[in-house]
């Protein structure tokens, strides 16, 4: 079983299109009923938008605690305002309370507390989802505003993703994976057989790229990297493509601009299943056969 995740060092690059329309082409390929679906991107999850699957299973994902004080024994001393060093407990109507999304768990409140009226509860922090596309089983979450440990949700998604390719022997799992270089992006690429990057020829794309792809370094990662709206800078391309060379790391294609991908978005739709004749799809067939190649499925 082989993992690929697809990057891209900032947002807006294409990523969940181009993971779209890999499903898609691994679904009418050899490796059809062999491919498990993973969105790891949880703190902006939408490669369901496009698959439009069916839900199968939802749990609440806790991702913490939260102080939460007990007013039948609460003494209003101040004590628990005075050492929160987040802001987090307002005095409101003769009652002191906390605000769950200023908390950050840290418990000095409850420790404190001279009456023990504080105790650290669990919070629901998200949901997570198993879903049954029409390419394959998709695992995906959707972590809510104002909530940490996106890190944990993402280890989640994909440990579930892995363990059902492993007990069903499917071959490969493709991972649409979060942007730039933090946690969820480490917790994403953990285990990755191969990256593929998507930059788009801007400054700040060339920029996040190279981030990115330092992240995989560190890592060990083997990335690849194809260039999305290539033709919007021909001279940012040839850029990306030079600094790739000097690195080491094979550009797999470029993909031109094309209307027919926000078409096929605005349709629920892979581009490639859309429209396979459009310049779009015609570039990411290539792009997927160089990538499925390298991968090893």
């Amino acid at each position: 079983m082989k993992q690929l995740i697809l990057l891209s060092g900032k947002g807006g690059t294409g990523k969940t299109s181009l993971t779209a329309a890999f499903a898609h082409l691994a679904a009418e390929s050899q490796l059809a009923g062999q491919v498990i679906l993973a969105d790891a991107d949880v703190d902006a999850a939408n490669l369901e938008l496009v698959l439009q699957p069916k839900l199968i299973e939802s749990q609440d994902f806790k991702g913490g605690k939260v102080a939460v004080i007990d007013q039948n024994s609460c003494a209003s001393c101040g004590d628990c305002q005075a050492i929160c060093r987040f802001d987090a407990i307002n005095f409101t109507e003769g009652l002191y309370v906390v605000d769950p999304i200023a908390c950050d768990g840290c418990a000095a409140c409850v420790y404190h507390c001279p009456t023990e009226s504080i105790a650290m509860h669990e919070q629901v922090a998200g949901k997570f989802y198993f879903s049954e596309s029409r390419y394959g089983p998709l695992y995906h979450a959707n972590l809510f505003p104002g909530q940490e440990n996106s890190g944990k949700l993402v280890t989640l998604v994909k440990q579930r993703a892995r363990l059902q390719a492993l007990d069903e022997n499917r071959e490969l799992v493709i991972v649409d994976g979060p942007p730039g270089i933090g946690c969820p992006v480490i917790s994403a690429v953990s285990g990755a057989d191969l990256a593929l990057v998507v930059a788009e020829p801007t400054v700040s794309g060339v920029h996040d790229m190279h981030r990115a792809l330092d992240t995989l370094k560190h890592f060990g990662v083997r990335a690849l990297v194809c260039i999305n709206k290539a033709d919007i800078f021909p001279a940012g391309a040839d850029e990306i493509e030079a600094f790739c060379r000097q690195q080491g790391i094979e550009t797999v294609g470029r993909i031109p601009f094309d209307l027919t991908v926000a078409s096929a978005m605005v349709a629920g739709e892979a581009v490639t299943a859309f429209q396979p004749e459009s310049a779009a799809s015609l570039a990411i067939r290539q792009i997927w056969k160089r990538v499925a190649e390298t991968t090893g499925v």
